[in-house]
Formats: C-alpha cells, sequence, structure tokens
C-alpha cells in the first residue's frame, strides 16, 4: 500500500471517529483545534517583503554615504595635493572592513554570547548563516533575512573607521590608516556595537538608546579622531600656511550625498518599513535643515558673511546629531536637538581647537564627537512625550539621562584607550607619519603615484 493511501485511510478513520463523537464533544474539540491552530499562526514569523526591500536599499544607501559621498566630501576639505590619498583611504578602509565584518566582526558584535562585552566566535566566517537565517526585527513576529542584517550592520562598520582619517589627514601613512583602522575595529567598533546594540550587551541591558549610532558610530570615531590628532601631531605649516578647502563644489557635493545616504542610516535602523521608519525620516529631514540653517546664522552675526563650508558643516553636525534620537524624538524636539548641537560643534569647531593648538584636520572631533554627545545625552530629554517624543507617562527622564551619559562615559573611555595604544602600536611598528618632504610634496604623487587633476 502506497503512503498516499495509508494517509487516506488514517483521515477516513480519523473522521468516522470524530462523527461517532456526541455534539458537545465534537463542538469542544473543534474549539481547542481551532484554537491551537491561532496559536501556531502567532508564533510563525513573518518575513515581510516589504521591509526585505526597505532595508535593502537602506543597505545601500549606507554604502552610498561612504562611496561617493564621505571621499568627495572629505576630499573637497584637503589641499590638492592630497584629493587622491582620501578618497583611497576611504575606499580601501571600506573593502577591508567589509571583508573584515564577515571573517569576525559580525561574530564578536552579534555572535550570539552572553558576554555583556563581546559576542563571541560563534558566528566566525558567518558560520550557521545562510539564505534561511532570520533576525528579528523591533515587532514581535516579524523577520528579515540574516545576511540582510548583515549587510546593512556592515556599512555602518565600513564607514565609521573611514571617519576617523579627517582627523588626521594629509600626514599619515597610507599603510598605517589601514592597520590602525583593523585594530580599532576590532577592539573598539565592534565591543561597543556588541554592547549597545545586542541584546546581551551591558548598554542594551540598561536601557541605553542609540536608535542608529551616536555612541557607536559618531562619538566612538571622533574620540579616536582626537587621539589620533593629539598623538600625530599637526601639519606642517599649521598656523602659518594657507591650508583651505581646495573644492567647496567637491565639499557640497560630498555633503549632500552623506544626507541622502543618512535616510538609510537612520531610517534603515528601525528595521522595518512602517510609522516608526517614517518618523526617523523626517527627523532626518528637519534636524539636519536647522543645523544647517543655525550654523548659517552663527557666522551671518559673527562673521557677516555665511559660507558654504559652514553650511556643509551644519549638515553634518545636525545629521550626526539626530543619529540616536531620531526613532523615539519628535520633529520639534529634533530641530531644538539641532540647534544645541549646532552651538556646541561651532564652539569646538571656532575657538577651542585654537585655544588647544590641536590640528583636527577635518573637525572631526568637532563635529562627530561633540554633536555625537549632545545628541546621545539630549535623547534622554527630547524623547520625553513632554517635548514631543515617543515615551509616554511612565518615562523616568532623569533616570534615562544618566543612562544616556553613562553610555557617552563609556564610550569615551573605552575607544580613548583602545585608540591610544592602537596608535602607539601601528607608530612602534610601520609608523604612522610620512616623512617631512613627503608631507610637503603632498600623498597623492608620493604614495600612490597620481595626481587629482591636471594643468
Amino acid at each position: 500500500m502506497s503512503n498516499h493511501m495509508k494517509l487516506a485511510g488514517l483521515g477516513a478513520l480519523g473522521a468516522a471517529l470524530f462523527a461517532s463523537l456526541p455534539a458537545w464533544a465534537q463542538e469542544a474539540t473543534t474549539e481547542v483545534a481551532e484554537a491551537a491552530a491561532e496559536v501556531v499562526e502567532e508564533v510563525v514569523p513573518v518575513m515581510d517583503k516589504g521591509d526585505v526591500s526597505w532595508m535593502m536599499v537602506s543597505t545601500i544607501l549606507v554604502l552610498f554615504m561612504t562611496l561617493p559621498g564621505l571621499a568627495l566630501f572629505y576630499g573637497g576639505l584637503v589641499r590638492s595635493k592630497n584629493m587622491l590619498s582620501i578618497l583611497m583611504q576611504t575606499t580601501v578602509i571600506a573593502c577591508v572592513m567589509m571583508i573584515v565584518w564577515v571573517v569576525y566582526g559580525y561574530s564578536f558584535a552579534f555572535g550570539g554570547s552572553t558576554s555583556p562585552w563581546w559576542g563571541g566566535t560563534g558566528k566566525l566566517f558567518l558560520s550557521g548563516v545562510n539564505a534561511d537565517s532570520m533576525s528579528a526585527t523591533f515587532s514581535a513576529g516579524y523577520e528579515i533575512p540574516e545576511y540582510l542584517f548583515i549587510a546593512f550592520q556592515m556599512t555602518f562598520a565600513a564607514i565609521t573607521p573611514a571617519l576617523i582619517i579627517g582627523a588626521f589627514a594629509e600626514r599619515v601613512k597610507f599603510k598605517a590608516v589601514l592597520v590602525f583602522s583593523v585594530l580599532w575595529g576590532t577592539f573598539s567598533y565592534f565591543p561597543i556595537a556588541h554592547m549597545v546594540w545586542d541584546a546581551n550587551g551591558y548598554l542594551f541591558a540598561k536601557g541605553a538608546i542609540d536608535f542608529a549610532g551616536g555612541t557607536v558610530v559618531h562619538i566612538n570615531a571622533g574620540i579616536a579622531a582626537l587621539v589620533g590628532a593629539l598623538v600625530i601631531g599637526p601639519r606642517i605649516g599649521y598656523g602659518k600656511d594657507n591650508m583651505a578647502p581646495h573644492s567647496m563644489v567637491m565639499t557640497m557635493i560630498g555633503a549632500s550625498m552623506l544626507w541622502v545616504g543618512w535616510f538609510g542610516f537612520n531610517v534603515g535602523s528601525n528595521l522595518e518599513a512602517n510609522g516608526g521608519a517614517t518618523l526617523a525620516m523626517i527627523n532626518t529631514f528637519i534636524c539636519t535643515a536647522a543645523a544647517t540653517l543655525a550654523w548659517c546664522g552663527i557666522e551671518a552675526m559673527q562673521r557677516g558673511k555665511a559660507s558654504m563650508l559652514g553650511a556643509a558643516s551644519g549638515m553634518v553636525t545636525g545629521l550626526v546629531a539626530i543619529t540616536p534620537a531620531c526613532g523615539t524624538v519628535g520633529p520639534m524636539g529634533s530641530i531644538a536637538l539641532g540647534i544645541i548641537a549646532t552651538l556646541a560643534s561651532y564652539l569646538f569647531v571656532t575657538v577651542v581647537k585654537h585655544k588647544m593648538k590641536y590640528d583636527d584636520s577635518l573637525d572631526v572631533f568637532g563635529i562627530h564627537g561633540v554633536a555625537g554627545i549632545v545628541g546621545a545625552v539630549l535623547t534622554g530629554v527630547f524623547s520625553a512625550a513632554a517635548f514631543g517624543g515617543v515615551k509616554g507617562d511612565d518615562y523616568a527622564m532623569m533616570a534615562q539621562l544618566w543612562i544616556q551619559i553613562e553610555g557617552v562615559l563609556i564610550t569615551i573611555v573605552w575607544s580613548g584607550v583602545v585608540s591610544f595604544i592602537a596608535f602607539k602600536l601601528v607608530d612602534m611598528t610601520i609608523g604612522l607619519r610620512v616623512d617631512n618632504d613627503t608631507e610637503r610634496q603632498g600623498l597623492d604623487l608620493t604614495t600612490h603615484g597620481e595626481q587629482a587633476y591636471h594643468s
């Protein structure tokens, strides 16, 4: 007898037994079966194609932030003799970190370990991951493919070390930049990402709010940038020679690409295409617009003219400030956040840096570090319903504010220590800085044998 016939026979037998039951028993059995079916239906995870499509687009948008967005933004800010060096450093760092991410970075950040400090080795070389593997979203029962989550997070790991290089642009060896990026990514970025975003992470368990990377990306990178600027020292002729950006056109194009790509960064961090994503979207518009206008306004009042450099700086300041808060604050709160962050960053870029005499070439710490700190801390304030945020009446603002401050302090200390050790290790082995003649000639020809422009 075939299996098909056996199943048909069992089905007929079951139907006959059911028919022999009293009416009350049949009704009870039917109710139990229906309830069981509902339970099964509730626990079956759903992969929504709309979520998947949006997350695929978001992943590509974050790559667009890096290549060509960040590369052109930084490239326009340096002198023409170092344009290609910045483009190359940004490009190759992104590629190196993508490989590092899939080999061990994803495991170190999201590998399933119960440790509050790192994700473990459970997913080295993406062990156990395939096209059927799923990752949770923020809604119960909704999932996205794990490969998609890996790729999305990979773009964050790719751009963050690339942000750091702006602080010591025009004076560091190409290979030193790459080695530092791997060391720093391994011992600073991956652990901080685990602490903040993994369900077992220390700061995640504390309830820290970092929707899209205020601590993980911007404070983390900003502190590393400051340490690098201090360890490496200023450029030759800093404070004496003209070191103005060689192409504000390139910088404006790059900044605009960053803004467009940032929607993948912020809105994609919602992991789903729903109302929460639209809140992150409008905040990414509004905070950035407010910060750009604020920077231009401050310049106009102080100097009598608003500059394109100031507008681009305000644009990035607003994007950085809203990153940790975009999913929990309201549009009016995002305006206030953008203005406050701009005041702080403007102060550091125009006053504090010059008084302390450190050469943060492209103001990585002044913008990413400072605006990241302001954004991360004030997320605890503007997330409250009283300021238009999404948190309800039971929201303990002061308690959350302390958790936000704790997250900021941990990130500052962790990144600062790791960065200092990594810079010193690279310096003692292969050396950090190019020689004086190479620096004067420019890194494009001496390091890459090319020029950005030909007369």
